[in-house]
This record gives structure tokens, C-alpha cells and sequence, in this order.
């Protein structure tokens, strides 16, 4: 299916507000998932994400990865998933119960609907309820739904974002990426190196100028800081412990000024996670450069199948 759920044990769900212009997307482990992750960006926000990065830490495992809308508010949307693992027993024993373990992230996206609608527990655990192990829908859905990217100068030169989903498989080894493009940089095809998706000039508003060479042009001082953000997770079936998966997630991280460009600036909440979930023997560079290569992929998807909602531009709105 050429998606992150060509990893075996690996759902995906989305949901959404249309008023409130904002969503998320569950990404379910089945059983679990040994995880690692690498923060890139100045800006993030989180929920429980202690046993990724904390040496020692008792719990060595996830449910969960979920990515939400709303900025720090829509954390309070992963309740919803964790009811969901709840009702079905799944979590970190404990004498009272299994505890889910559910890392979470968020993107800014409250510039393009109703900032007072915002993701919320409810709509987690439809998002769980919909997930699914097939095609994964892609654009402007779920935690994308309200992504913009290439915000130089905020959101009225900005373009529109998304979720996108690309995968791997040879020789037993599955790799596939999940991204979620809400960036401060824009979006840049690796290939040849022009702008795919950002910002865009005053005048017309149809031409694209290069974010990176506006900033050492003329550094403007209006920035709209913490209002962009890339979540990525990237699943695997090669058997990876937590520092192996740490050390993937930095790889992948590194990689991604392949195709945002500026990337990982004080603006941006830039968080990738890595998950386990098989057996597989495979050096841990090639999961690395495979990851990267299929983020890479994803990044572009997100932003060619995303929709303007008829707010600003979408890559298939400019000639």
C-alpha cells in the first residue's frame, strides 16, 4: 500500500472538525512497539513521552503514537485514546489496571478555523475507532487538516499542509513513515531543490519565493513564532531496542532539511518517533536511510494531496 501500514501490527485513524478546522491521527501498535524519538524543533508540546527519552525509565514500550491539532490544548484529545486502550485492557500493568502508554504531540493550527474548537477526547477516540490497517487517506485530514506551511510572514502568504504516508518492503524488512507537514520552512522537492510548497509573494500570490534566501535577503521581524511544527513517526519490522530506535530517530531528524527548508528553527515543534514492532535482523543505518528516504516521500504526498479548503493555496493551486 506504499504507507506506514505496510509495518505489520500498525493502524492508522483520523479525525476531524470542519468548523473548527483542526483534527488528529492515532497511529495504533498491535500488541506494541518498542519507540525511540529525536526532538528537533524549539517548540514543542507534548504529552507523555518520558519512557522515549528518560534513561532507565520502567516503561519500555508504547501503545500509541498521536498527533493532534489544536496547540497545547488539544493534548487534552488523547484522553480519548487512552479510554479507547482502556476498554480493551491494553497498557503498562499495574495492580489497578493496565495504564496505555500513548506519547502525544501537537501542531499549531489554530490560524485557519475557529480557535476556540480544538480537538478533544471525543474526537480521539473516534479517530481510534476508525483506524484502520489498509489505505491510509492522506492531504488535509486528521492532525493535517488544518496544516499550513511556508508562515515567513503568517498565514496569508502561507500555503496549505497536511498528512502524508509513504512505505518500503524488500527482503522481510518493512519500513513506512507517517508525517504531518505544519512548517515554519517550505517544502522542497530533493531532487531538484525547488520550492514545491510555501511561501508566497505579495503581489499576485501564484509565485513561490524561497523562505531561506528571503530570511538572508532582508530578515524580517514579524515572525509568528510557535505556529509550525513537523510530526513524524516512522514504524519498522526490524527488531531495534530503545537506543537503537533514539539513534534511527536521529538519522531521520538530520535528514529532513532535505525537504524543509529552513527546518528545525526555534518556530518549529519538530518531533520523530521510531517504532519496533517485529524481529527482523537488519543494521540499524539501513533502517535509518530507509526512513529517511520514506518521510522524504511522505513530506511530498502531504503537500500534493493536500486541499486549500478554499482558506489559502494548496500545491495544486498554483500554476
Amino acid at each position: 500500500m506504499d504507507s506506514i501500514t505496510d509495518v505489520k501490527g500498525i493502524k492508522v485513524g483520523h479525525s476531524e472538525d470542519r468548523e473548527g478546522i483542526t483534527g488528529c491521527t492515532v497511529i495504533l501498535c498491535d500488541p506494541i512497539a518498542v519507540a525511540g524519538m529525536e526532538i528537533g524543533g524549539g517548540a514543542t508540546s507534548t504529552r507523555q513521552i518520558d519512557s522515549l527519552f528518560t534513561s532507565g525509565h520502567i516503561v519500555g514500550f508504547v501503545n500509541a503514537i498521536f498527533f493532534t491539532g489544536g496547540s497545547a490544548f488539544g493534548l487534552d484529545a488523547a484522553g480519548g485514546v487512552m479510554r479507547y486502550l482502556q476498554e480493551k485492557e491494553i497498557g503498562f500493568p499495574t495492580s489497578m489496571g493496565p495504564i496505555p502508554i500513548v506519547p502525544t504531540a501537537v501542531i499549531y493550527d489554530l490560524a485557519l478555523g475557529e480557535k476556540n474548537v480544538r480537538p478533544d477526547a471525543e474526537m480521539g477516540y473516534q479517530a481510534c475507532l476508525k483506524a484502520t490497517a489498509g489505505l491510509v487517506e492522506e492531504g488535509s485530514v486528521g492532525a493535517g487538516f488544518g496544516a499550513s506551511i511556508g508562515k515567513l510572514y503568517g498565514i496569508s502568504r502561507a500555503m496549505k499542509g497536511g498528512v502524508g504516508t509513504a512505505g518500503f518492503q524488500a527482503k522481510g524488512l518493512a519500513v513506512g513513515a507517517l508525517v504531518v507537514v505544519n512548517s515554519f520552512g517550505d517544502v522542497v522537492d530533493d531532487k531538484d531543490g525547488k520550492v514545491l510548497a510555501g511561501l508566497r509573494d505579495s503581489a499576485t500570490g501564484l509565485k513561490l519565493i524561497n523562505s531561506e534566501q528571503e530570511i538572508k535577503r532582508a530578515p524580517p521581524h514579524n515572525f509568528k513564532p510557535f505556529e509550525n511544527t513537523v510530526l513524524t513517526v516512522v514504524a519498522t519490522n526490524a527488531e531495534l531496542d530503545r537506543s537503537e530506535a533514539g539513534q534511527v530517530a536521529r538519522m531521520i531528524s538530520g535528514g529532513l532539511g532535505k525537504n524543509i527548508s529552513p527546518v528545525h528553527t526555534q518556530f518549529d515543534g519538530d518531533i520523530v518517533f521510531v517504532l519496533s514492532l517485529g524481529k527482523a535482523k537488519v543494521d540499524i543505518n539501513l533502517v535509518g536511510s530507509l526512513g529517511a528516504e520514506v518521510v522524504s516521500e511522505a513530506i511530498k504526498r502531504a503537500v500534493k494531496k493536500a486541499d486549500g479548503l478554499e482558506i489559502i493555496p494548496a500545491w495544486k493551486d498554483i500554476p
